[in-house]
C-alpha cells in the first residue's frame, strides 16, 4: 500500500477534478462525469460484459498470440543472420508508418466483418515492440559470456538457449505488457471502423446517439481488462525471471 499510495492518490485526485469539471460544464453529452458513467456501466453490466466484452477479448486474444508468434520469428531470424536482419528491419519499421484508420477499411473489405480483420489490425499495431524489444535482448548478450561459453564446448545452439533466451526474457516481458494495451487499442479501432460487436462498435452506436457516458463506459472498461492483464503479466514475470532480484 506504501507503494502504490502516490498512484492512488494521484488517481482519486484526477477523478475529483474530472467529476467537478463536468458539474461546472453539465454537458453529459460532451464530458459525463464518472458517477454518470458508472451508472451506465452498471445499467449496461448485461450486454457490455456478456456480448461485448468476450467479442473484443477474443479478438485481442488471437491477436497476441500471433503477433508473439510473429515477433519471436522475426527477431529469431534476424538474430541468427545479419544479411536477413538487414532486409527485415527497415521493412518492420515501416509497417509501423501506415495509419490504422487507414488500413482497418481495407481489411474489412478484403475479410468482410469477420473476426480476421479485426485480428489483422491488431497483429499489426503490437508484433513491432514484441519483434524490437526480444531482438535487442538477444543483442544485449555480453559478447565475454558467449565467449566463455565456446571455451566450455558450447555450441551456436546451446548459447542460445542457456544465454541469450534468459538475457531476452526481461525484454520479452516488458514487450508483452507494451503489446497488451495496444492489442487492446488496436481490437477496439477496428471495431469501431468495422464490427457487428465488440466494445469499440458498442462505443460508436452510443456515440451516434449522442449518449457520452455510454461512449465512455466500454472505454473505462477496457482500461480496467487491460490494467488486470499487466498485473497478471507482472505476477508472472516475477515468478520466471527469479535472478532479476540477484542481479
Amino acid at each position: 500500500m506504501k507503494k502504490n499510495l502516490p498512484s492512488i492518490m494521484l488517481m482519486i485526485f484526477l477523478i475529483g477534478l474530472w467529476q467537478i469539471i463536468a458539474m461546472i460544464i453539465n454537458a453529459h453529452y460532451i464530458l459525463p462525469s464518472p458517477t454518470q458513467i458508472l451508472v451506465k456501466l452498471w445499467i449496461l453490466r448485461e450486454p457490455l460484459l456478456m456480448i461485448h466484452l468476450p467479442a473484443t477479448m477474443e479478438v485481442t486474444a488471437i491477436g497476441l498470440i500471433f503477433s508473439v508468434i510473429f515477433g519471436l520469428a522475426l527477431a529469431i531470424l534476424m538474430d541468427m543472420n545479419e544479411k536477413i536482419e538487414d532486409a527485415l528491419y527497415p521493412i518492420i519499421i515501416a509497417s509501423q508508418t501506415i495509419p490504422t484508420t487507414a488500413i482497418a477499411p481495407l481489411f474489412v473489405l478484403w475479410f468482410g466483418y469477420s473476426i480476421w480483420s479485426k485480428v489483422l489490425v491488431t497483429i499489426l499495431i503490437t508484433f513491432f515492440p514484441i519483434t524490437i524489444s526480444v531482438y535487442d535482448g538477444f543483442k544485449a548478450t555480453k559478447r565475454e559470456m558467449e565467449e566463455l561459453l565456446i571455451t566450455y564446448g558450447a555450441s551456436q545452439k546451446d548459447i542460445f538457449i542457456k544465454l541469450k533466451i534468459p538475457t531476452a526474457m526481461p525484454h520479452f516481458f516488458s514487450a508483452i505488457k507494451m503489446a497488451v494495451p495496444l492489442s487492446i487499442i488496436g481490437a477496439a479501432i477496428a471495431e469501431w471502423l468495422g464490427a457487428q460487436s465488440g466494445l469499440g462498435y458498442f462505443s460508436k452506436r452510443m456515440m451516434s446517439q449522442l449518449d457520452g457516458a455510454g461512449v465512455f463506459a466500454p472505454i473505462v472498461l477496457l482500461s480496467v481488462v487491460a490494467m488486470i492483464v499487466v498485473a497478471i503479466i507482472n505476477i508472472l514475470e516475477k515468478k520466471i525471471i527469479n535472478w532479476r532480484k540477484e542481479i
